[in-house]
């Protein structure tokens, strides 16, 4: 083993170890493999940048801009309100309109983009069915999953195996090359979920007596009494918080003497800030009676015009938020936005240390205060979505019918195999701005970069598996110890690592590690390659074992899951689509 392979390795082993504790987001992981690879020498400079200029790079950046056209103009949002008009009050109606409108759009978008735009729609119509969450919003992340084998613009990982098939000099993969597979995989794991996973899924702090309505999401809030207040010159017991609100005091910070620990005694001062543990319902009420003031809120004396500006929502943080791995204090949120967090729950626990100085997570769902105008724009650049309220359909949806011509266009150019997909979605990116669906500035502020910066990375990866070598001598090593007549063994072997990497990193970066050493191990065999690959985008895209996956992470608060709730409905999830993938891609694609 040489050098350049053993330096490879720790590369990979450090990138495994980063992506698995999420200290650091995907993408800035994805530009540090990138400049390690070329500062110690396994690939050249030119080598390093040589994805971002690849066609997978630009078919990617072609339909990161379509797909933002068809939501932007409200293209999608309609489709969806149409469809949950027609769910009427039936749970099971709900599941299979919410699962297969998430998988329908799956499959032409992310599932990170699909779980993201149905989750306020399946929170609102659970509410209004008075059915727990967490029954839909597991149900829903898997739906957008499992569509990632419909197409193969379905997910960004699998242009990272078309994209690493060429460089092998193989034929990319087409449009609906996956699908014969996809389809199998997406009606047998939805049966899965209706009849057997949601049932596996534990309904979490419910009110007594009532199993049908979920109780309210808890936070530490902080606030301070204003000279108004009722509670002034008060002591705690006085107040009945416990009694009238279901609120306790956590912490007192006053001015000129610091913290003080609350007890039944404590006097309340003008200008105490105090921490308060409550749930979400609860806070809205103390800030309607006037008894706490947010930071963000108007000075008492403005008009009530004025001050009816300034609401509360509660909010799931994106993937492609400009948030994710940032402070509150580093942000100065409130100074720029003029928005308070007043509380943060991340996977299913309340935040208790100084929220300020916490770094934001994807997913994340966080109790905010500020004027409804801003948190509106907020939203619409894709850094939260509102989960408090329903989503209403946009006004302005005049381009919504071209959005959607171009985009039938472009794919339909590329499934024809008139034009490669990177020049048809080029040319559609075109169409919609000429036709001004979007502007470039909308398209450009909403579009999801880190998935293009990621890919153009983790090419220049796969890359440097093939020129340092180490792909080729594992993939030796590997043919010595099963020797030749182990074909079907090996497809196995090469679908289960893709899925177990595919756990803690990301689902380009497992594909990126195993398909180099898979294909050598083909070549080396005399079998068929684009078995192992296809087999490997199957495996990657396999993430339901571990709540890591984003379309995951962001329904984890809502429906109010634990850790072993994904290992308990993922694991038998992803034994059926291994034996789905080992029947059927060798049939497809012969070995």
């Amino acid at each position: 083993m040489t050098l350049p392979m053993i330096l490879l390795i720790v590369i990979i082993f450090i990138a495994i170890v980063l992506f698995a504790l999420d200290v650091v987001p995907a993408d800035v992981i994805g530009i540090g493999i990138m400049v390690s690879l070329v500062v110690t020498g396994i690939l050249t400079p030119e080598e390093g940048i040589l994805g971002f200029g690849s066609e997978t790079a630009i078919k990617t950046l072609g339909l990161l801009l379509l797909t933002t056209a068809l939501i932007k103009t409200g293209l999608v949002q309609m489709a969806t309100s149409r469809i949950v008009n027609q769910v009427r009050d039936d749970p099971n109606r709900l599941f299979w309109i919410v699962s297969l409108g998430t998988a329908g759009m799956g499959s032409f978008t992310s599932n990170t983009a699909s779980t993201a735009f149905f989750l306020p729609v399946t929170l609102s119509v659970s509410k209004k069915l008075k059915q727990h969450p967490s029954k839909m919003l597991m149900s829903m992340a898997f739906a957008a999953i499992l569509s990632s084998s419909m197409t193969s613009i379905a997910t960004s990982t699998n242009m990272v195996v078309s994209g690493l098939l060429t460089s092998y000099g193989l034929a990319p993969m087409g449009i609906f090359e996956l699908t014969p597979i996809g389809i199998p995989i997406l009606i047998v794991g939805l049966l899965y979920m209706f009849f057997i996973g949601r049932k596996l899924i534990p309904e979490r702090d419910l009110e007594e007596n009532n199993r049908t309505l979920p109780r309210n999401t808890r936070y530490y809030a902080e606030v301070e009494i204003p000279k108004k207040s009722p509670w002034v010159e008060k002591e705690i017991r006085q107040i009945d918080l416990r009694g009238e609100y279901d609120i306790s005091i956590i912490n007192i910070e006053r001015p000129g003497e610091g913290e003080i620990k609350p007890s039944a005694k404590t006097t309340l001062h003008a200008g105490d800030q105090l921490v308060l543990d409550g749930d979400r319902d609860a806070i809205f009420a103390l800030n309607e009676h006037k008894t706490v003031r947010f930071t963000s809120a108007p000075d008492e004396d403005l008009p009530e015009a004025v001050k009816k500006k300034y609401g509360m929502a509660e909010v799931v943080l994106l993937p492609t938020s400009s948030l994710v791995g940032r402070t509150l204090r580093g942000l100065s949120y409130h100074k720029r936005f003029g928005i308070q967090v007043l509380g943060i729950q991340r996977r299913g626990k309340v935040l208790r240390e100084r929220l300020l100085n916490e770094r934001l997570q994807v997913g994340d769902q966080m109790l905010i205060h500020g004027d409804t105008e801003t948190i509106a724009s907020l939203e619409s650049a894709d850094n939260f979505r509102i989960i408090s309220d329903t989503i209403e359909e946009p006004k302005n949806t005049k381009k919504a019918p071209i959005a959607l011509i171009i985009f039938v266009l472009s794919i339909g150019l590329a499934a024809a195999n008139i034009l490669p997909l990177a020049i048809s979605s080029m040319i559609g990116a075109l169409l919609i701005f000429l036709t001004r669906c979007i502007t470039p500035a909308e398209a450009y502020k909403s579009m999801n970069w880190s998935a293009l910066i990621l890919i153009g990375c983790m090419l220049a990866l796969g890359k440097a598996m093939d020129a340092s070598g180490l792909a080729t001598y594992l993939a030796g090593q590997l043919v010595s110890w099963t020797g030749t007549g182990h074909a079907y063994l090996l497809l196995a072997a090469f679908f289960l690592l893709a899925m177990i990497l595919t756990q803690p990193m990301s689902n380009q970066a497992a594909a990126v590690v195993v398909l180099p050493i898979a294909i050598q191990t083909a070549l080396q065999l005399g079998l068929n390659p684009r078995t192992f690959a296809m087999m490997i985008a199957v495996g990657a895209a396999t993430s339901y074992i571990t709540p890591l996956e984003p379309a995951c992470m962001m329904v984890y608060g809502p429906g109010n899951y634990r850790f072993m709730d994904f290992v308990k409905v993922g694991s038998l999830l992803s034994l059926l689509i291994f034996g789905i993938a080992m029947l059927m891609v060798p049939w497809l694609w012969p070995l």
